[in-house]
């Protein structure tokens, strides 16, 4: 991908999307550094206080691997934000819990992820605004809904520092 494609191609939407996504990624991950929370961290935190989730349920909500997953929960363990316990529903389980510290930190965290978004977003016209979210809403539901299956897993370029 880049962004050097000849002029008569199609507009490199692979570059543009890569690149915002990118962009915005460090831009989270730096504003929710300031509270030492990555953003697997929030989003675990998140999805484990709306409603009694595994390790394994957090994962596939937030997009990770088991190593990854269990990684992360045991950051939040050891800042003391969560814990994992018994389900109370089946006692075969273990749930993800999130302590009173974690859900101080779940609700500064979302304070943080909402004005990254606010501020990458006022950065587009008023007037476009409203048809940029349309636009990404009806490609995540519809065309790029679902990734193609793929012999060999596709993984992120990396990207030069400066």
């Amino acid at each position: 991908m880049t962004a050097l494609a000849p002029a008569n191609a199609e507009p490199d939407l692979s570059f543009y999307l890569d690149h915002t996504s990118h962009v915005l990624k460090t831009q989270m991950t730096a504003a929710l550094a300031e509270v030492g929370l990555t953003p697997r961290m929030h989003c675990v935190l998140v999805h484990a206080l709306e409603a009694e989730r595994t390790q394994i349920q957090l994962a596939e909500i937030g997009d990770m691997d088991k190593t990854t997953m269990v990684v992360t929960v045991d950051a939040l363990e050891k800042d003391g934000l969560a814990e994992r316990r018994p389900s109370s529903t089946d006692r075969r389980a273990r749930i993800i819990a999130v302590t009173e510290a974690g859900e101080r930190a779940a609700a500064r965290g979302q304070e943080i992820v909402d004005h990254v978004h606010r501020a990458a977003l006022a950065a587009l016209p008023d007037e476009e605004r409203a048809a940029f979210l349309s636009a990404l809403r009806i490609l995540a539901k519809g065309h790029l809904r679902t990734p193609a299956d793929n012999p060999q897993p596709v993984r992120r370029a990396r990207h030069r520092t400066r």
